[in-house]
């Protein structure tokens, strides 16, 4: 994708510059037990094969991510389906990952920022997230994704933070800042699809979650790269590999090469 830094067309929040940790993750698939842009493709647009299709020309860079993920959400808009409805769909079937709350709760007793990566859009997530952990937890968690675009006819589009990249949202962009830094903290990165590819080579310790549905695309990716992660099914398996590289009982590199959460 270049090594020009594609321009956002919305705003970062400032990056924790005193921090000696700091935790970014996925929102989709990730946090959640499933991505719930899936879930409106698969139920609400053209369903889970072409989208499955898509997503694997995504992995093989035979198409970008953006124009995969807007032609997705553009087959639900086409079925009539409005933004709003798709909000109240998505908070009464999308799940949280069983071992989130313990983890942030460790994270933040532990002064170490978690800040949402998403390739999402941030109402969604808000809506979602807010159901998912309480009001007071959504507000503190800082959330970097794209938007929705709004129509005035009721129709309703994707409005990417990235349009000029082809990732629509380049997550290298939210981890880089911190390597610029005088005394870079170290950056634990959780994701588990195509939307994650372009954040996987930048962490310091990479988590991959594994998904017992199948779907293990950014696993896929990492191996045909040989980009060292952890692979992980909850985050209640993460959090001790987590710990231990915060309390020093492990290097960066001992963590990664347990291979298995």
């Amino acid at each position: 994708m270049g090594d020009t830094a594609p321009e956002s067309t919305l705003p970062y929040p400032p990056i924790h510059k005193d921090k000696k940790f700091v935790v970014l993750s996925d929102w989709d698939g990730t946090i959640t037990t499933y991505d719930s842009n899936d879930y409106m493709t698969d139920n609400l647009g053209f369903g889970r094969d072409k989208r499955r299709d898509l997503n694997i020309e995504v992995l093989h860079e035979k198409t970008t991510f953006r124009d995969a993920f807007r032609e997705m959400l553009a087959s639900v808009v086409a079925n009539g389906h409005s933004f709003e409805e798709c909000k109240e769909i998505l908070r009464k079937n999308i799940k949280l990952d069983p071992g989130f709350n313990d983890f942030y709760a460790w994270c933040k007793a532990n002064d170490i920022p978690v800040i949402i990566v998403s390739s999402g859009m941030t109402p969604t997530i808000r809506a979602v997230l807010t159901n998912l952990v309480g009001e007071e937890s959504a507000n503190e968690i800082e959330i970097i994704s794209n938007d929705v675009d709004l129509k005035p006819d009721g129709t309703w589009g994707i409005k990417f933070r990235h349009p000029t990249s082809g990732f629509g949202h380049d997550k290298s962009q939210a981890i880089l800042p911190y390597r610029n830094l005088e005394n870079p903290p170290t950056l634990f990165f959780f994701g588990d699809g195509v939307s994650d590819m372009s954040a996987a080579k930048h962490a310091d310790v990479l988590f991959v979650k594994e998904k017992e549905y199948g779907e293990n695309d950014l696993a896929a990716y990492c191996t045909r790269l040989g980009i060292k992660h952890i692979l992980f099914t909850d985050f209640s398996n993460a959090l001790p590999v987590l710990q231990s590289v915060v309390r020093g009982e492990k290097t960066v590199q001992e963590a990664l090469s347990i291979g298995h959460a």
